[in-house]
């Protein structure tokens, strides 16, 4: 039988109620199946993605022409082959091991157990808390750029970019305080007239390119000029490439919205095959259309647009493809296609917003690493507004600036992803597989440290999110500590028999640790027991045992079960913390059978210090005060708290 367990009540009144009204008991997280969503087919949920993935077009031209020059067109496609042959057959994998959305990160989780698993996580959140809270700011930076560049803007704006991308910024935290619902069918008209938009763009400057050949042949002169030959060319690139990894920014999100795309009739939650392989098919469509729109960007841009344009402060400084709809359209279309890639941007926030607020709950709160109210969205919407408003005044809402910081979490999850995968092709024995997944790996890795040396504030950036939430989240940890941990009990058919006898006279137990569990044991610790507390003998007990299973986890179910050895009745449960589950138990039995339990300790003997450590980092230590102190914040009243007795 399994009963939840009471936990304090939520504030009720005033701007408490409404900044946690939507508390959420309980977040799915790795290995638990998430509260089910409308489902749809795979190419709408392709355009929630392309929100992010596709609205780097909006910037990543520029970005690569300021950063490779000339080669931007090879070093793009170098990166078109990367995405398709690497990124791409990554998270296919990554589809198949997570179908519920989990992404990389719970692969990685389930592959490294206890303490380490959890501060390699730690580290991956700060890795995607760069990513995703760039993605707003660098988002609403260029937003702006196309707002200040317009001709039928209002000139003061043009000197006040900042402001502009803070409003941005407030406007995508104002729309999540007052309730973010999914908007696919908004995701998908901005998508497919953005992407219609970009296409007549990318048609116009491909037939210039074609009917005025002189821009040909001077980009090829130019990288003659400045590279000599083929081969230079290709290592050049080869070394330059890493800075354009904007545009592998979509795959973490596409796995990460596996749980909206809708399977066949006959999926279930353990084998989601129709799921799956729409999954594939959106990945896979995605990274197609981006790889076409990347290069052929890349091209016209690098070629009909003047080098010194790009530099900031020029005209096609973050909008290299509406500086090219501008000048060959006209100001009428460019604004048609700025106010389209406004909006997309703008999109994209609420899109990394939202990635956010799904993947904090899933994993900080369930480790005890986050307060309880990182459950409640608003609260945390306020918090990383905050951080986008610091960092977007930081970086001055510079694009080209922020384009570091955004490349090395994009980096890094890509390759903790890879990781993954090859990890867990070696663990199954496909040794061809892991060594095709261990050279991607490789190359991500590469591509990582390149942009970190290139590029060192988009490390700094990371490591100042990495630091923050390690430091945050273990003083919430120890913060924690003493709450109760456990959402339900579990009782099996000879613990609920054992119960239901004891509950017909006082109920108590005496805590035990487990060692020889035969006949000598368990008469020799109750005759301690009863002599050290004065237990008169005609008091029957029974044993309660709870061993540590992993205490790096924070919240489980309780589950107990009956043993019988010889005439003494015991009651055995694993947990990540002994003392929370004998507070838990006890508060179970008592609400269970209307009787307030007594439970009987021994004092340890070892430093108090010791103790404390032993409790924060293995879930044992002294566990009699604790137990104490965990029902004492868990009960208020005094008379209706279970009873904790000490001798020795």
């Amino acid at each position: 039988m399994a009963d939840v367990i009471t936990r304090p009540s939520r504030p009720r009144h005033g701007w408490q109620r409404w900044l946690l009204g939507d508390y959420a008991e309980r977040m799915a997280g790795p290995g638990t199946t998430a509260k089910h969503h409308p489902t749809h087919p795979w190419w709408q949920v392709m355009c929630l993605t392309g929100v992010d993935y596709f609205s780097t077009l909006g910037y990543q031209p520029g970005i690569a022409a300021l950063a490779a020059g000339s080669l931007a067109p090879i070093a793009t496609l170098i990166l078109i082959l990367l995405t398709l042959f690497g990124a791409l057959p990554i998270y296919r994998h990554v589809a198949v091991e997570s179908p519920h959305g989990e992404g990389s990160i719970a692969m990685l989780e389930h592959l490294l157990p206890w303490w380490q698993g959890k501060l390699f996580v730690l580290i991956l959140l700060g890795f995607v808390a760069t990513d995703f809270i760039i993605t707003i700011t660098l988002s609403a930076a260029d937003a702006t750029a196309h707002i200040v560049e317009n001709p039928f803007v209002p000139a003061f704006l043009h000197d006040h970019p900042i402001p502009v991308t803070l409003i941005l910024v407030g406007l995508l935290t104002a729309i999540f305080l007052k309730g973010f619902k999914e908007a696919i069918g908004v995701a998908v008209a901005l998508v497919l007239a953005y992407l219609a938009l970009n296409l007549v763009v990318v048609g116009v400057g491909l037939y210039e390119m074609v009917t005025h050949p002189t821009v040909l042949a001077n980009w090829r002169q130019n990288l003659f000029t400045e590279h000599g030959n083929p081969l230079l060319m290709l290592g050049m690139a080869l070394i330059l490439f890493p800075k354009l990894a904007l545009g592998l920014s979509g795959f973490e999100t596409g796995v990460a919205v596996m749980p909206l795309v809708k399977g066949n009739a006959d999926d279930t939650e353990e084998k989601p095959t129709g799921r799956i392989h729409n999954t594939h098919q959106l990945l896979r469509t995605a990274a197609l259309i981006m790889s076409v729109y990347l290069i052929a960007s890349s091209l016209i841009t690098t070629t009909l647009i003047p080098p010194a344009e790009f530099q900031p402060g020029g005209l096609a400084s973050g909008r290299a493809l509406a500086y090219l709809a501008h000048t060959y359209l006209g100001d009428l279309f460019g604004t048609a296609y700025d106010i389209s890639t406004i909006l997309i941007l703008w999109f994209a926030g609420a899109s990394a917003m939202a990635g956010l607020l799904n993947i904090v709950p899933r994993y900080l709160p369930r480790y005890g690493m986050a307060p309880d109210w990182t459950r409640a969205t608003r609260p945390l919407v306020l918090v990383f507004a905050l951080i986008g408003f610091g960092v977007t005044l930081l970086f001055r809402a510079n694009v080209e600036a922020q384009g570091g910081a955004y490349a090395t979490g994009v980096l890094v999850l890509m390759s903790s992803g890879a990781a993954a995968v090859t990890l867990s092709a070696w663990r199954r024995g496909q040794k061809q597989g892991a060594t095709i997944f261990g050279i991607i790996t490789a190359v991500f890795i590469y591509t990582t440290l390149v942009n970190i040396v290139e590029r060192p504030d988009g490390i700094r950036i990371a490591s100042f999110f990495i630091g923050l939430i390690i430091v945050t989240s273990f003083i919430s940890r120890v913060w924690r500590s003493t709450e109760l941990r456990h959402e339900s009990v579990e009782l099996d058919p000879t613990a609920e028999r054992f119960l239901q006898d004891a509950s017909r006279g006082p109920l108590r137990f005496i805590a035990n640790h487990l060692n020889a569990g035969d006949v000598a044991e368990y008469s020799e610790k109750e005759r301690e027991v009863r002599a050290d507390t004065h237990l008169p003998a005609s008091e029957p007990v029974l044993f309660l045992e709870v061993e540590v299973c992993d205490p790096s986890e924070f919240e489980d179910v309780l589950e107990v079960k009956g043993v019988e050895v010889t005439g003494y009745r015991i009651l055995r449960a694993e947990s990540t913390s002994v003392a929370n589950a004998i507070a838990t138990f006890l508060l179970y039995v008592r609400d269970r059978t209307g009787q307030v339990p007594h439970v009987y300790f021994e004092w340890g003997e070892e430093n108090p210090l010791k103790h404390l450590g032993r409790f924060l980092i293995f879930g044992e230590g002294d566990i009699p005060p604790v137990t104490r102190e965990v029902l004492r914040k868990a009960e208020e009243d005094a008379e209706r708290r279970p009873v904790v007795h000490v001798g020795g």
